[in-house]
């Protein structure tokens, strides 16, 4: 895979991966134990990064932070360079803000999206609109999102994507251990599984590149 595949899937897929998401309601995910998820970022074997998670509750809210740095390497030489912050906010199941800043290669987006009574006002790259009320960032942790309208939380763009929940599968940690975990996957604009522990944390994620090569993410 070169460069450029990974650059358009951070954009399209896995930090964003619909309109037509259309996954049964489950239960709203609980913060991890200790408020902190931390993978390894793969693509194929080699390890280009890492994607860090901080869930911290305050006056009946939740706030999601994200850190994601991604790079990958021709022998010595850096020829793709990611990096990603977010925060996000929800009370309850309600989503209610979400803040995104993302650097590729130098070059600079930025999102921010405010719930109302008329609906998610989205501001981004490719301008402004506004999405259905019950919208949420697919930023995967919390696999009840995938019942609503999705939105990218890079681009401030709709997804036309659908979840579907598989059931009870195995999944690999940073460790080379593996897991018992639930796998749901993700299919339309992008091609990803993710899988969740039995206390309905996220757990792992794989997704496929546009050059058919896999980005895999293991929870350490």
């Amino acid at each position: 895979m070169t460069p450029p595949d990974l650059k358009s899937l951070s954009r399209r897929s896995l930090l964003a991966v619909g309109l037509s998401a259309l996954a049964a309601p489950g239960a709203f995910a609980a913060p991890p134990p200790g408020g902190r998820l931390t993978f390894a970022v793969f693509r194929g074997k080699d390890k280009v990064g890492e994607h860090v998670m901080g869930f911290a509750r305050a006056g009946g809210g939740l706030t999601v932070s994200t850190e994601v740095e991604m790079q990958v390497r021709l022998g010595p030489v850096p020829v793709f360079r990611y990096a990603h912050t977010a925060t996000e906010r929800w009370r309850g199941d309600s989503f209610v803000s979400l803040t995104t800043r993302t650097q590729t290669n130098g070059k600079v987006e930025q999102v921010t999206a405010e719930a109302a009574a008329a609906g998610v006002a989205i501001e981004g790259p490719g301008g402004r609109l506004t999405a259905p009320a019950a919208a949420a960032p697919l930023t995967h942790w919390n696999p009840a999102a995938f019942s609503r309208p999705l939105f990218n939380p890079q681009l401030g763009k709709m997804m036309r994507i659908r979840a579907t929940r598989v059931g009870p599968d195995d999944v690999q940690l940073a460790s080379g251990q593996t897991a018992p975990a639930t796998r749901w996957t993700l299919r339309g604009e992008a091609e990803i599984d993710n899988w969740y522990d039995g206390a309905g944390a996220w757990a792992g994620l794989r997704g496929k590149l546009e050059d058919g090569s896999i980005m895999t993410y293991r929870r350490v």
